[in-house]
């Protein structure tokens, strides 16, 4: 398997980023990474979802690019603030080791940090391809698989959080191949969301059949991208 090394970092919210030597790019914004993750994946991602009437009692999540954990862990609070069970399926090739772990603060910035810290403890200890309950409203599933590996049931994922690292770096995770596939996996009115706002990959978007959406980005970042599946 491919070796990788990382760094760690603090960003300007006050919250801890790690960087990937072998792509050579952080996996969160240096302006703040609870901050982007919060902005991006959380209030212009899933929340959405819970505003639509009736509210769902069940949301079937799948992260490309599990990475730090942070998003899982910023989706469990929403989940219990709700009361809606997430089904969270997250893909990540190179997983982090134990000591790279322990050196990130995410739980601090929740209201229960004892509580947070446990469960960002669980999701890291999740075994992968194993379908692990952190709490009785989150499922997680983690994959030692890259998306080009991956497959499930057509129309079975509500929404698609794609943290994969820039264009720049791993040009081949942004291909129109790619977001057929995920196009394909998700339900009607599904939706997709990044934190990358280029203009190619709003016209492959476009192209596999999504309605796309230009919203602000978070601190340091001027657009980001939601699309939906009509259809």
């Amino acid at each position: 398997m491919l070796k990788k090394s990382n760094n760690i970092y603090l960003t300007n919210d006050g919250s801890y980023t790690l960087y990937n030597s072998l792509v050579k790019e952080h996996y969160h914004s240096t302006h703040g990474a609870v901050q982007e993750s919060k902005h991006v994946f959380i209030a212009n991602g899933i929340a959405p979802l819970f505003k639509r009437k009736p509210m769902p009692k069940m949301i079937n999540i799948l992260e490309v690019g599990f990475g730090t954990g942070l998003n899982a862990l910023l989706s469990i609070d929403i989940s219990e603030l709700h009361e809606v069970k997430l089904n969270y399926t997250s893909l990540e090739p190179y997983p982090l080791c134990q000591n790279e772990i322990k050196q990130l603060n995410y739980f601090n910035f929740f209201d229960e940090v004892d509580l947070r810290k446990a469960q960002f403890k669980l999701i890291h200890e999740c075994d992968m391809g194993i379908t692990c309950s952190i709490n009785s409203l989150f499922n997680l599933t983690k994959h030692e698989i890259k998306i080009q590996e991956f497959n499930t049931q057509d129309q079975s994922l509500d929404i698609v959080y794609f943290d994969a690292f820039s264009p720049e770096k791993q040009p081949e995770m942004w291909n129109f191949d790619i977001l057929l596939k995920l196009y394909l996996f998700l339900k009607k009115d599904g939706l997709f969301v990044t934190y990358c706002a280029k203009g190619e990959l709003k016209r492959n978007l476009k192209k596999a059949g999504f309605l796309v959406e230009t919203l602000p980005g978070p601190p340091g970042k001027r657009e980001m991208i939601l699309a939906k599946k009509l259809i």
